[in-house]
């Protein structure tokens, strides 16, 4: 067996009050690690995050903190990482995992919503590496959620798929400028995961990506989770500056 141990490790996960960024919350808990529970603050992610945070504290004490901020406020994601450093000492890895949607065709997508998807899918993905990378020890990493979406150009999600492709090549970029530090960037690009946003898609709608998907099925939360947390380990030690996909084969 080998074993990926995060003790005395503590990571940031961005969106983690529930669907994916939830999943990886408890996965990096089960290593060990030290989490920090971001969601936007508002009163439904509050209570979940919360919830989640006693879920994780009963099993091992003081190993959970709840950090509000909108990922796409520079000066909340700033203050959010200076109250990690003070909790917590400093940062081991950071996942960018908040993200929102607001499909619509280009001709019709209003400025606001194509503003929105990137404010929260691109900006806050920078706010979070910038301000992370101030209080990140040396051999950390950063994994950020790119998208099948951005590979395939799904009809009516530019502003996601922009965003998402953005992400992509920012992982590339920093994987140069922060391996002096011995820090990892990368990206991962989930298909369609089983969450609750997948559960609204019209099962008829549903059984036309599945056709696509050459193990027949969507993935599962703990699937996606389960990379990020290999990205961040010592396993991939020699792994940065890639985007791995994680979509059950599919290729449009």
């Amino acid at each position: 067996m080998i074993p990926i141990d995060l003790s005395g490790k503590v990571a940031l996960i961005t969106g983690a009050s529930q669907g994916i960024g939830a999943q990886i919350a408890r996965t990096f808990h089960q290593a060990g690690a030290t989490v920090i529970i971001n969601h936007p603050g508002f009163p439904n992610t509050l209570v979940d995050a919360d919830t989640l945070a006693a879920e994780l504290n009963v099993l091992r004490t003081d190993s959970a903190r709840v950090i509000a901020a909108d990922v796409s406020n520079a000066e909340q994601v700033h203050a959010m990482m200076t109250e990690v450093q003070a909790a917590c000492g400093g940062l081991d890895y950071l996942v960018n995992n908040a993200a929102i949607i607001k499909d619509r065709t280009i001709a019709k997508m209003s400025l606001e919503e194509w503003d929105a998807v990137i404010d929260v899918n691109l900006s806050g993905v920078f706010y979070g590496c910038k301000y992370a990378l101030e209080i990140m020890r040396d051999h950390g990493a950063i994994v950020s959620f790119g998208s099948i979406a951005a590979i395939q150009g799904f009809f009516g999600q530019a502003n996601y798929a922009s965003a998402k492709a953005g992400v992509q090549a920012m992982m590339r970029v920093l994987s140069r400028e922060a391996a002096r530090k011995g820090i990892r960037a990368n990206a991962i690009a989930p298909g369609v995961i089983d969450t609750s946003m997948a559960a609204t898609i019209p099962e008829a709608v549903r059984a036309e990506m599945i056709k696509n998907v050459p193990l027949a099925r969507f993935g599962t939360t703990e699937e996606v989770a389960h990379v990020v947390l290999f990205l961040c380990s010592p396993l991939a030690s020699y792994v940065t500056g890639q985007t791995l996909e994680i979509n059950g084969g599919w290729r449009g």
